[in-house]
């Protein structure tokens, strides 16, 4: 008789189906219980496929002594275990276990000898697991010949070896005797690096990014960075750091950089969007590499409706190149804000000196000249100043685009002399504090204060770009983009001498992307050091986390003066 082929499909389909129903099942019953060893036994036996109740019991003994094994390498060397297989739809293995007294460990020798064994930074295993009266434990065992055998070859130990790597066990006696004795042998140094490929480069500068000098002992750790400072430069596609040991004389290990030049012009285009200041297009080109001192310049642009501006900047690596450089850099800024009766025309030119010191901090010291056309309210001017400043900053942080933990400090301080290049004398100086911590992995707590202040004997002569407002996507939401302003007699908005701003914002995960976030904003700029009238916004609002960093939906109701609700929108990381 013939059926039809999707006839048969379905039967066959609905067989495995079936098969798939009547998957046996494997049921480890220890008493006292033990969660450790019923997980380890399950796993050593793993997935009993579909046997049947036939089948199953011929297996029943050899799952026996793989639920022995399994007991052994948890310290269990007289458990005792009865197998029963129970027939049905389901068919099921049951193994019954007594894991009796463990094996306690009685004598621990860890020793580490040679050279390694002053180094501080090399480890020996020194678990509360591994000492005597502990229940031995096979991976234990395992992970401390692992620990000493990775760290050999992190720190350059390469004829390393164990001169005794015993386990003894004396099951009658219930006790095992731990030895491992690793002799380390001298430590392997670092040579000369030498770099292959078709660069533009001096063999100066190339030098200049290598982390160490030839001579210094061997150190994985310093080849990683060697290879992810080269990748960061911003002058190779392709990096490969090739550091083989069989290839040291007199252990001493020569390191191979095979580099791939980068096309020397790149140019980026984007679009973006702020309840600030709108729509935005920003653009840039850059030229990565001029000469073989590895200078580069560029450009930089960005368009929206109250404010658009261009710059310009040429680098010179200094040293460390990959840190450190001497930027000269220049632009001029149009800025015309609805509502806030400020217009500005600001050129700006002068160097800047970026490195990076010891502790981590990012330091940047200027010298800055700047040319402003301006006009506040009725109040309009022509300021020149010329200051030099120095500015700190300083990021912590487990994740740069979307941070669970972290922090960032920044400080920027600059000054103004009449008669020396300026029409004006001004001390001027800002801070940023930003802090975010989750717990209990859904729960983020979110923190911010800005301050800024100012001393001068001519305040009228200041310029709108050094003086203070407040409110918007990144100060006080619930206000309008920088609304929050001393005010003249005319009540035009002319910015104040000081700010202060801060942000307390909780965030609840509600799935892998998604966030929802409360929060409260005070701020206000001000005229006088006295307490001041801060102006208080609260609201509600949405985060998707994307691959840029979170995009952030506000809606905030501003407490103070006529009220209202606002909408905010802003984009990039939180940090």
């Amino acid at each position: 008789m013939k059926f039809p082929g999707r006839f048969t499909s379905g039967v066959l389909m609905l067989l495995t189906s079936c098969a798939a129903l009547a998957q046996s099942e494997l049921d480890v019953r220890i008493k006292p219980s033990n969660d450790e060893l019923k997980a380890n036994i399950e796993g050593y036996i793993g997935s009993l496929g579909d046997r049947d109740e036939e089948a199953l019991l011929r297996f029943s003994r050899g799952a026996e002594e793989q639920a022995r094994k399994a007991a052994q390498a948890l310290g269990y060397y007289q458990p005792q275990i009865d197998s029963d297989v129970k027939g049905g739809e389901k068919p099921r293995l049951v193994l019954n276990i007594d894991p009796g007294e463990p094996i306690r460990l009685r004598n621990v020798t860890i020793r580490v000898g040679g050279p390694a064994a002053a180094l501080k930074s090399f480890r020996v295993p020194s678990s509360d697991m591994l000492k005597s009266g502990a229940v031995l434990n096979h991976g234990r065992y395992e992970d401390a010949k692992r620990l000493i055998q990775n760290q050999a070859s992190r720190f350059g130990f390469f004829s390393g070896h164990f001169t005794s790597q015993k386990l003894m066990v004396d099951p009658r006696a219930g006790v095992a005797d731990v030895e491992l004795i690793y002799e380390s042998g001298p430590r392997y140094a670092l040579g000369n690096v030498s770099f292959e490929g078709d660069t533009p480069f001096d063999e100066d500068l190339l030098q200049r990014m290598v982390p160490f000098k030839a001579g210094d002992p061997y150190d994985s750790e310093l080849i990683a960075e060697l290879n992810r400072d080269l990748q960061s430069s911003g002058y190779f596609e392709g990096v490969r750091v090739d550091a083989a040991p069989t290839a040291a004389k007199n252990d001493v290990i020569p390191v191979d950089v095979k580099l791939d030049t980068r096309k020397p012009r790149t140019m980026g285009l984007g679009l973006g969007y702020s309840t600030d200041v709108g729509p935005r297009i920003k653009a840039n080109w850059t030229r990565h590499w001029v000469n073989p001192q590895g200078d580069s310049y560029g450009w930089e642009a960005e368009l929206s409706a109250p404010r658009q501006n261009v710059g310009l900047f040429y680098d010179i690596p200094l040293d460390p190149p990959l840190t450190d450089k001497l930027r000269w850099a220049g632009g001029y800024q149009y800025e015309d804000i609805d509502g806030s009766d400020t217009l500005s025309k600001l050129l700006t030119f002068g160097p800047e000196w970026h490195s990076k010191l010891p502790s981590g901090w990012q330091r940047v010291i200027s010298l800055k000249w700047q040319r402003e056309e301006y006009q506040l309210g009725d109040d309009s001017g022509l300021s020149t100043l010329l200051m030099p400043g120095i500015s700190y900053s300083y990021l912590k942080s487990d994740n740069r685009i979307d941070p669970h933990h972290g922090y960032r400090l920044t400080f920027e301080s600059k000054v103004a002399k009449e008669g020396l290049g300026s029409d004006n004398n001004l001390l001027y100086g800002t801070a940023l504090i930003k802090g975010l911590t989750t717990v209990f992995d859904n729960h983020r707590f979110l923190g911010r204060v800005q301050v800024g202040g100012s001393a001068t004997n001519g305040y009228n002569s200041v310029p709108p770009s050094l003086r203070f407002f407040a409110g918007g996507d990144q100060s006080v939401r619930g206000y309008d983009y920088q609304s929050l302003s001393p005010e003249n007699s005319k009540g035009d908005r002319i910015g104040g001498r000081y700010m202060v701003a801060g942000s307390v914002e909780y965030q609840y995960s509600i799935a892998e992307k998604w966030r929802i976030a409360t929060f409260v904003d005070q701020g206000n700029s001000f005229n006088k050091l006295e307490l001041p009238n801060l102006k208080t916004g609260v609201g509600i609002g949405v985060r998707w986390v994307s691959p840029v960093g979170p995009i952030r939906l506000d809606l905030a109701h501003a407490l103070d003066d006529d009220g209202g609700i606002r909408l905010h929108f802003s984009m990039g990381p939180e940090l």
